[in-house]
């Protein structure tokens, strides 16, 4: 029960008890909420209180609110190290989930001089440019476009891509990922993204940016991401 005495907030005491019953199983995604007034009425507080709670627990992605039919619980969120370097692939698989593609566009270009000087080639060289949809178990997860030079990665198909990039370019070429730099930030959903992501116009989302190398140092890949905020999260360990 919600203890009025304690120094506690009462509103962070509801909002607990509510995470408590999703954490453990009691509330599922896609379970809609009790209303602000049956909350009210069960733990004896003002409703001002419970929305108070439940705003964030809409603001942390626990649940999520339609316009003139209530609150429900979100799906769970993926959670991502940022510690190692694995594919979306392996990512998933890791997470017993099924991975998956749905390829947007494939084809070979001239590279731009932004591009070119990501992956130090020189402008107009032919390169890969690649998107596509990142699928768990079948859910849109990511809208990934990837830009790899033709010279380094010969042989990539829409087959090949399919399936997991980095396992082609290691099993299949030969060549060892080594590591990778990603800048993170946040943003709104595109028009563009609203549609593949299958996501609410302004929804937000991470947008990732990332640089692979080869155990020489040569950048093999430039990827610039969007990934649902509301499915996606980033965890990294800080030691001292």
């Amino acid at each position: 029960m919600i203890n009025k005495n304690s120094p506690i907030p009462i509103y962070y005491q509801l909002e607990e008890k509510i995470k408590n019953q999703i954490d453990q199983g009691d509330l599922k995604p896609g379970d809609m909420l009790p209303s602000e007034r049956e909350y009210a009425t069960t733990y004896g507080i003002s409703r001002m209180t419970v929305r108070q709670a439940i705003t964030k627990l809409v603001n942390d992605g626990y649940v999520y609110r339609k316009k003139g039919t209530g609150t429900f619980v979100s799906e769970k969120k993926i959670e991502q190290p940022l510690q190692g370097l694995t594919s979306f692939t392996e990512d998933m698989k890791a997470r017993g989930m099924t991975p998956g593609n749905r390829l947007v566009h494939f084809k070979v270009v001239p590279a731009t001089s932004s591009v070119a000087n990501y992956l130090k080639i020189h402008e107009n060289d032919p390169v890969y440019e690649i998107q596509r949809v990142r699928l768990a178990d079948n859910v849109p997860m990511a809208l990934e476009t990837s830009y790899l030079p033709e010279k380094l990665v010969p042989g990539v198909t829409k087959e090949i891509m399919q399936s997991s990039l980095y396992e082609y370019i290691e099993a299949a070429l030969g060549k060892k990922i080594k590591e990778a730099t990603q800048i993170i930030e946040s943003s709104t959903a595109n028009q563009n993204e609203v549609e593949l992501l299958q996501v609410r116009k302004s929804s937000p989302i991470l947008l990732i940016e990332r640089h692979t190398y080869l155990e020489d140092g040569t950048p093999i890949e430039f990827v610039k991401s969007a990934y649902r905020a509301d499915r996606y999260r980033f965890m990294i360990n800080m030691k001292r």
